[in-house]
This record gives C-alpha cells, structure tokens and sequence, in this order.
C-alpha cells in the first residue's frame, strides 16, 4: 500500500488526469440518470406513485390503454368478485381558466378507490404543479366537450401522465366529455388474477405500454450504459499504458522478491482510492444540482440510484484495472530488467 500511494504522489499529473476523466464521466452519468428519472416522474408518476399491483386491458388493444374497452357489465362483475378492484380511464384533454387560458392535462376517472381522489360531478382535484402556473382552489375551470364548469376542491402529490398534469374528475362528467361509459384500465394492487378477455400488466410493464415513456427511457439508459462501458475501457487503457511504461520497475521489484499480488493490490489500491474521490465529488455535485435545479427541469436523483451507479463504477474499475494488470503476471525479472537498459 506503500508502494501504491508513494507512486501516487510521484506522478501526480498522471493520476490527476486520470482522476479528472472518471469525475467528468462519472458526473455525466449521474446527471443522465437524473434527468432518465426526472422524465419517468414527469412521464408517469401517477403509475410510478401507486402500490405494486396489476393494470388489466381487453387483450384485443394489443397493449395500448387508448384501445382498451371495458364495458360497464364487465365492470361491475369485476368489482363485485373483487374487492380491491377499481376501473379507471385516462384521456388527454385540456380546460381553460376563467380568463380563457388553456392547459393541456390528462384527465383521469375511477370508481371509489383508495388509490385515487374522489371528487363530485363539477368538482376537479389537479396536480400540484399546476399551481405553479397560478392555480388555486375555487378557480372555475371550463371545457369545451363538458356542458358545466369544473371547481378546484385540492392538490394532488406526484400525478403525472403522458408530461400533463393529472385532472381527477367524476365519472359522470367523463363519460359526457369522452362519450362513453366504458372504463379502460381495471387496477388491482396484489398478485395476478385471471379475468376472461383481460391481459394482465404489472406496474412495469404498463409504463412500458406508454409509447413516449419507453421511447424516452430506452434512449436515456442506452447512453448511461455506454458511458459505464467507456468507463471500464478507461480503466484498463490508462493502468494498461502504466503497467507497460513501468515493466523494468516491476522487473526488479520481483526480482528482489515482491509477489505478483502484492503489485496487483499496489494497482487495486490506486485504482480505488483515484476513484472513490473522484465519485465523492461528481455525487456531491450531482445533489447539488438538484437543489438549484430550476423547478422546470425535470431532475430528480435518489441516493440510492447514485449509490447503485458508484457501486457499478467501482465494479467496473476493478475489473478493467485487473485485466490490464494480467501482464504483470508475465513479466520475467532479468528479462524486465535487461529491457529497462536498453
């Protein structure tokens, strides 16, 4: 270990660089992942949001909600043979405020459920976001396929659908709104049951039903795992080019007796203690980006996503600076030494 930090201090420039690229990389990849979750809330968290469960949709819409159509006889047969069930539908739509504003929402309706706000025929419970825009309760909101006015009764936490805020109305006005009485969605939370002409769909799968959801997240993650795979390239290029630039050195270092694992441990102790700092300070950045990021931004980033990426990093470090370390096994003591002379 010695060895390790002494080398360390005597190449500081190398190490510093080194150092740098994995802070810069290993910054980049939390901030992806940042915005990879960010835009799944802001996507989808009225579905992230709810307990582990099953969505069920007509197995005819081929995986698309949009298309699923559950009559309201099959409705009340399922509600009845279970107890935990609730029929739902979400739409996208619009209102305007009492000034003719217009907002985009995803207007959504359920039977009576724990899991989703109840309100009255001309009552709407909006997402909280909206209230950035200037909403508030009382306000009068109005649609064009509605015939009444909808009134602002509460706030609800972390519903988004489809990047619209969620508007919770009664199922009466969606039903004159949208023109039928058919629900799209049954939701259980619990195992999977089997229900005639109904696929089942956990709360995964559903997310990945929603065409901008997994078109989003697909392209987010394929970059977040190659900047993983160019880290680990990284690794084993720059302590491979070390390990060549230092062979006579560890010709004579074997030749007076160090083992082979005591140089590997030298090269895990520099590869670790390189990377532990730099990951310290791309996470502390990474949080406090979160803190000053605009309220627009979509960004969030949970400890545990970012202790599961430096894990990942530091796995990935390992494994790269040991095999580019195999050579060291090859190396012959006079042969090493013979070519450091020349």
């Amino acid at each position: 270990m010695n060895l390790a930090f002494k080398e360390m201090k005597k190449n500081k420039s190398k190490f510093f660089i080194f150092g740098s690229i994995v802070f810069l990389i290993s910054t980049l990849t939390f901030m992806i992942a940042g915005l990879a979750n960010g835009l799944s809330q802001d996507n989808a968290a009225l579905i992230k949001e709810m307990p582990d469960g099953h969505f069920y949709m007509t197995t005819d819409a081929e995986d698309n909600y949009a298309l699923s159509a559950i009559s309201p006889e099959q409705q009340d047969s399922i509600l009845k043979q279970y107890d935990d069930a609730t029929a739902l539908s979400i739409q996208m739509g619009i209102f305007y405020n009492a000034e003719g504003k217009q907002q985009s929402v995803a207007f959504a309706t359920s039977t009576d459920s724990e899991q989703f706000p109840q309100v009255k025929s001309g009552e709407i419970i909006v997402d909280k976001s909206l209230q950035e825009d200037g909403y508030k309760v009382g306000d009068i909101l109005t649609n064009n396929q509605y015939s009444g006015q909808w009134k602002i009764v509460g706030f609800s936490e972390q519903t988004k659908f489809n990047h619209a805020a969620v508007a919770f109305i009664h199922p009466d006005n969606f039903a004159e709104m949208y023109r039928t009485l058919d629900k799209q969605l049954i939701y259980m939370p619990g195992d999977e049951a089997s229900i005639d002409g109904l696929t089942a769909y956990t709360n995964k799968e559903f997310l990945n039903t929603i065409p901008s959801y997994s078109a989003e997240q697909l392209s987010l993650n394929m970059i977040i795992w190659f900047l993983v795979v160019i880290s680990g390239l990284l690794f084993a290029i720059f302590f491979y080019m070390m390990n060549i630039q230092k062979t006579s050195l560890f010709g004579i270092l074997k030749a007076i007796g160090v083992k082979t694992k005591t140089l590997f441990v030298m090269m895990w102790v520099q590869m670790l203690f390189i990377t532990a700092i730099s990951l310290a300070l791309s996470i502390g950045l990474s949080q406090l980006f979160q803190q000053v990021a605009p309220d627009g931004m979509p960004f969030h980033l949970t400890i545990e996503t970012t202790l599961v990426f430096a894990a990942i990093f530091l796995i990935i470090g390992f494994i790269g600076a040991t095999l580019s370390g195999l050579q060291i096994k090859k190396i012959q003591p006079l042969q090493a030494i013979q070519q450091g002379e020349m």
